[in-house]
């Protein structure tokens, strides 16, 4: 059995943030040996994210806040609420805005090592 608390990843490395903007606290990896990465991530209102997660599949729960999210392919754009799921079942081009300080739990395929960071077009790399 696995239990972390936020705690536990800021000490053992498992929690990346860029203050004002984001954070991203990573409980389960591909050390974990479970087959997905699961993270609580938080954006602060008013950023705006250009994403692209070419590597991975990327489920989403909109816990807290509001946000729109924009399909870069259709130019659809989605109004986000608390209690919205969003899967970018499609490695989808997306640009996520958030309107209020939002809290989001993420589940991505496969498993991230933790250590990866946006390339310029936004997605991670296969590491």
């Amino acid at each position: 059995m696995i239990v972390r608390t936020l705690d536990d990843l800021k000490s053992t490395g498992g929690y990346a943030e860029k203050a004002g903007h984001w954070s991203s606290a990573r409980y389960l990896l591909r050390d974990d040996n479970v087959g997905f990465t699961l993270t609580q991530t938080t954006v602060a209102a008013g950023q705006s994210i250009e994403m692209h997660y070419k590597n991975h599949i990327e489920a989403n729960l909109l816990l807290e806040g509001t946000a729109e999210l924009t399909d870069h392919e259709t130019g659809t754009v989605y109004q986000l609420e608390p209690g919205s799921m969003y899967t970018l079942d499609k490695h989808d081009k997306h640009r996520l805005h958030a309107k209020t300080d939002l809290r989001i739990v993420c589940v991505f395929t496969p498993a991230l090592t933790g250590a990866e960071t946006h390339d310029e077009d936004g997605s991670y790399p296969m590491l």
